[in-house]
C-alpha cells in the first residue's frame, strides 16, 4: 500500500490508505482518541475507536513528535467538525492499524506555535526541531521556490549557471577573509570567497557573456545582529552590457517573481524609480530609504534604484581612500591619465558606475559596470593604498587575464537572505536560513567553532598559543 500525503487525503474517500508522519497533537474525547498526524504537506486527523482494543491501547501510548504509520479508511468528518483552513479539513482517517516507527523525547519547546516567544539560543541549539514548525517550513520551502524561479527565468534568457570555487586566493575585498591552511603546502593558505567577483569577471574574459550563480559567500566580520559569516547571493554578470540593461533585467526578474509567488503583495512603482545618491542622502540621510507610504504595511514593496554613487570614501581609522563598492567598479574616467588627474583634484568627487536596489529600507542588491582597462584597475588599487608590488602579487592574475582581450562587462549581486526575509515578513535573515549562526557567529547546534586535535594541527603545520587556549577554557 503506497503512502498518501496529507494534502491528497480528500481524493481517497472510501479507500484504505497508509499515512506516515509525526504526531502533532493528541486529543482524548471520551473513549475516542484523535491525533493530528503531520507530514510535509500538512496535518490529517486520525480517529481510534475502542472497537479494536489492542489498537486503542497502542494509540493510548502515542505522544507528540512520535513517528508512526497509520492504516485505515478515509471518511468524511462529521458535519460541524470540518476545518476549512487545511487541505484535509473535510476528511479524516479511521484507523485500522498502527505502527510506531520511532518514539520521541518531549521537545524542549512548543512546536505548534510560531516560535517567536521562545529564546533564540534555545531555538538555534535545537534547530532541527525548530524547523518542524509550520512557519519555518514555509520559509524554507518558499526559499526553494524563489531559487527555482530565478534559475528558470535566467536560463530562459540564455544565462549560464556556473559554480565558482569555494577555496581560492586571499585578496583584499573589504572584509576579512576566512583562511584555510594548506596541508600540502606548509605555510600557505586558501581563502573562502567574500564573493565570486573575480571569477565571474574571468568568465567574461572566457567568453560566456551571460553568467549567474546562487552563490555562497563568506566574510569574517565583527559580530553584528543581522549579519551572517556565510550568506547567499544571486550573482549576475554580463558582457557588452550597460547600466540600463542590468537594472532592467533585475527589475523584470523581481517584478515577475513577486507577481507569481507573492500575489498578495503590491509593488509601489513600475518602473522602479532611479534616485540620485546625493539627493537620497540629503533627503533621507540614508542610501537605503524606506519609501513606503505606510511603513507598517509589509505587503507594500517600495523598490527603487540608487545610482551615481561616489567612487571613493575616506577610511579615517586606516587613513586611506577605499572603494565605496569594490575596486573593480568603473570610475567615470576614460583612461588612466584622466583617472589620476581626477583623483589628484579630489577623490570624493569621482563618480562611479555603481547602482543599488533598495527595498523597504534595506539594500537588497548592488552592482556596477566594471573596470576592464588593466592600467586603470592597477591605478585604482594603488590609489587605495596598495603598493605596486602588492597589486601585482594579489591581482596579477586578473590583470594578466585582461591583457588577452576583455569585453566590457558589468553585473549585480542580490542578497537573497535579506530579500526573502522581507518577502516572508520576517524580522531578520536567521528566520529564512535553514541552519544559521547566532549574531556572534556561533553554531550552537553543532558547537562550532570548536577546538581540533593536536594531530590535525600538526598536519597543517600550525600551533595555538597557550594564552588563547587558556582564554577559551
Amino acid at each position: 500500500m503506497d503512502r498518501v500525503l496529507s494534502k491528497d487525503i480528500g481524493g481517497f474517500e472510501g479507500k484504505e490508505i497508509a499515512f506516515t508522519g509525526w504526531v502533532d497533537v493528541r486529543r482524548d474525547h471520551g473513549k475516542l482518541i484523535f491525533i493530528d498526524l503531520r507530514d510535509r504537506t500538512g496535518v490529517t486527523q486520525v480517529v481510534f475507536t475502542p472497537k479494536d482494543k489492542d489498537l486503542h491501547a497502542l494509540a493510548e501510548k502515542l505522544r507528540p513528535e512520535w513517528v508512526v504509520t497509520v492504516r485505515g479508511a478515509v471518511g468524511k468528518r462529521p458535519v460541524g467538525m470540518e476545518n476549512a483552513k487545511i487541505p484535509s479539513g473535510y476528511h479524516e482517517l479511521q484507523a485500522t492499524a498502527l505502527e510506531i516507527i520511532a518514539e520521541a523525547k518531549t521537545p524542549p519547546f512548543d512546536l505548534t506555535s510560531d516560535g517567536r516567544e521562545i529564546g533564540e539560543e534555545t531555538r538555534m541549539k535545537y534547530r532541527y526541531l525548530d524547523l518542524r514548525r509550520p512557519r519555518m517550513q514555509a520559509n524554507v520551502r518558499m526559499r526553494a521556490k524563489i531559487n527555482k524561479f530565478i534559475r528558470d527565468y535566467l536560463s530562459e534568457k540564455d544565462f549560464v549557471e556556473v559554480e565558482t570555487p569555494d577555496i581560492g586566493k586571499s585578496t583584499p575585498e573589504g572584509a576579512r577573509d576566512y583562511l584555510i591552511p594548506s596541508r600540502l603546502y606548509p605555510g600557505k593558505f586558501y581563502a573562502l570567497p567574500q564573493s565570486p567577483q573575480q571569477y565571474k569577471q574571468l568568465l567574461m574574459v572566457a567568453g560566456f557573456e551571460k553568467y549567474f550563480q546562487i552563490a555562497r559567500c563568506f566574510r569574517d566580520e565583527d559580530t553584528r545582529g543581522d549579519r551572517q559569516p556565510e550568506f547567499t547571493q544571486l550573482d549576475i554578470e554580463m558582457s557588452f552590457t550597460s547600466q540600463d540593461e542590468v537594472l532592467a533585467l533585475i527589475e523584470e526578474l523581481y517584478t515577475k517573481m513577486v507577481k507569481e509567488l507573492y500575489p498578495e503583495k503590491k509593488i509601489k512603482w513600475s518602473p522602479f524609480p532611479r534616485l540620485n545618491y546625493a539627493d537620497v542622502m540629503a533627503k533621507y540621510h540614508s542610501d537605503k530609504p524606506d519609501l513606503r507610504e505606510n511603513k507598517e504595511d509589509p505587503n507594500e514593496l517600495a523598490f527603487a534604484f540608487v545610482v551615481n554613487f561616489p567612487m571613493f570614501e575616506w577610511k579615517e581609522t586606516e587613513k586611506r581612500w577605499d572603494a565605496v563598492h569594490h575596486p573593480f567598479t568603473k570610475p567615470d574616467a576614460k583612461d588612466k591619465d584622466e583617472f589620476m588627474k581626477l583623483f589628484a583634484e579630489g577623490p570624493e568627487k569621482i563618480k562611479a558606475l555603481q547602482y543599488d536596489l533598495v527595498l523597504n529600507g534595506f539594500e537588497v542588491a548592488g552592482g556596477s559596470i566594471r573596470t576592464t582597462d588593466p592600467d586603470v584597475l592597477a591605478a585604482i588599487f594603488e590609489a587605495m593604498g596598495n603598493k605596486p608590488e602588492d597589486v601585482r602579487e594579489k591581482f596579477g592574475h586578473i590583470l594578466e587575464a585582461f591583457s588577452y582581450g576583455v569585453p566590457p562587462h558589468g553585473g549585480i549581486a542580490s542578497g537573497l537572505d535579506r530579500l526573502i526575509a522581507i518577502l516572508q515578513n520576517e524580522p531578520n535573515i536567521r528566520e529564512v536560513i535553514a541552519f544559521p549562526k547566532t549574531g556572534d557567529g556561533k553554531d550552537l547546534m553543532m558547537q562550532a567553532p570548536s577546538e581540533v586535535s593536536q594531530e590535525q594541527l600538526k598536519e597543517l603545520h600550525l600551533s595555538v598559543e597557550e594564552k588563547i587556549k587558556s582564554n577559551n577554557k
